[in-house]
Order: C-alpha cells, then sequence, then structure tokens
C-alpha cells in the first residue's frame, strides 16, 4: 500500500489524494506540516531532498516526489492515463501547463490571498502579475474546453486532475470565473465523478513567516 507524505492546504498534494481517490487506491497518509518546518527535519530530507510535499513511499524505502509525476505513476495502466501516442503526449502537454502557467499564478494567488494572515499586503507587488498570468491562463483552458468535456483523449486523465486542483479554488483568491462558463461546467463534471473527494475545507490562518519558508506548496 502506498505511503502518501501530504499537507492538506497543499494544492500539489490534493491533486494525489484525488487521483488515488477516483482510482479507489488504498494508501497510508501522513500530514506534513511544512508552514512547523517538518520537511525540513534530517528523516524527510533523507527521503525528499527538496523539503517539499507530496511524496509518495512507492516501495520500502523507494520515494517519488514532484506532484505530476507521482499522478502519472500512480494512473498508469488506468483511465486516466491514455496509452494512444497523440492522447498521451496532449495529456503531458497540459500536466506540464499545470505547472508553469497555471501553478505559478493562481496557486501562488491562493496560497497568499486565501490562507496567509497578511499575505495580502506583504505581497501587493506580486497581486497584478498573479491576476494577469492567471487571468491568461484560465483564458487558454476556457477556449479549449468550450468544445471539448475534457482536457485530453475524450475523457478524464491526469491532465484534468492537475488542473483542477488549484483551478477549483481560483474564486477564493480574487479570480472570477464568471466569464468562464466552460471551465465551471468542467469542474462540475469532474465533481460528478462517483468517487471524488473535496480538498478539506481550510480556516486556519497561517503566519507570514511561515509563510516565506513554504512556497514549495
Amino acid at each position: 500500500m502506498y505511503k502518501l507524505y501530504s499537507m492538506q492546504r497543499s494544492g500539489n498534494s490534493y491533486k494525489v489524494r484525488l487521483a488515488l481517490a477516483l482510482l479507489d487506491e488504498p494508501y497510508e497518509v501522513i500530514e506534513v506540516d511544512i508552514l512547523r518546518g517538518e520537511s525540513r527535519t534530517p528523516d524527510f530530507l533523507a527521503k525528499n531532498p527538496s523539503g517539499q510535499v507530496p511524496l509518495l513511499e512507492v516501495a520500502t524505502n523507494r520515494y517519488l516526489a514532484e506532484s505530476n509525476a507521482i499522478l502519472w505513476y500512480v494512473a498508469v495502466g488506468s483511465r486516466l492515463a491514455p496509452e494512444g501516442r497523440i492522447d498521451l503526449a496532449e495529456t503531458l502537454q497540459w500536466t506540464f501547463f499545470e505547472q508553469h502557467a497555471l501553478e505559478p499564478s493562481v496557486g501562488a494567488a491562493y496560497f497568499w490571498l486565501a490562507l496567509v494572515r497578511g499575505g495580502r499586503e506583504l505581497q501587493k507587488h506580486a497581486l497584478e502579475d498573479w491576476m494577469e498570468r492567471g487571468y491568461g491562463a484560465l483564458s487558454v483552458m476556457e477556449n479549449h474546453l468550450k468544445t471539448r468535456d475534457y482536457f485530453a483523449a475524450g475523457h478524464l486523465t491526469v491532465a484534468d486532475i492537475a488542473l483542477y486542483g488549484y483551478t477549483h479554488v481560483a474564486e477564493q483568491c480574487d479570480f472570477d470565473l464568471t466569464s468562464f462558463p466552460s471551465i465551471r461546467s468542467w469542474l462540475r463534471r469532474i465533481e460528478s465523478e462517483q468517487r471524488f473527494v473535496p480538498m478539506i475545507k481550510l480556516a486556519a490562518d497561517v503566519s507570514v513567516a511561515s509563510a516565506r519558508a513554504a512556497q514549495a506548496l
């Protein structure tokens, strides 16, 4: 059984939990609070020198980091990982897009604006850039979904799970999805999956000092 080192407030960790749930794959979850330095202990760094979550133990003393790499690992051989050459490439394309276009903008805004007390003031210099790049990424997604139900292969894949992680919380950090009807329909489509599980609602505030050390969420 997999052992997943995860943080509930991490969108990247949530992507892995969602994939495992949709696949009905049993796993043990170990909560790692990186805001308290729990990912910087010698024990954790021996498992993952980058000190980040999620981290999946796939076999005894064998660990896999990076959320989208983990998604592919658990999905291979399932409906979430297409086998056809072009479908596979397009699915990879959207997982790359998620990490270089969506996560650095919407993901960063979510962390600082929705989770960190005082984060808006601290990061006010970055807000305009986050909004511009985030809306740009959402527009690309919206245009793609206007003629498709899913991002690749004509069905739910790891590309959708990767993109869902931060898109579904975009409205919690100043992004308005009103003008993105295709994205909103796509979100509902994923949430209607039989084994869908939500990301736990967060109420705790995070200190700014801790937040500075936690941008690897």
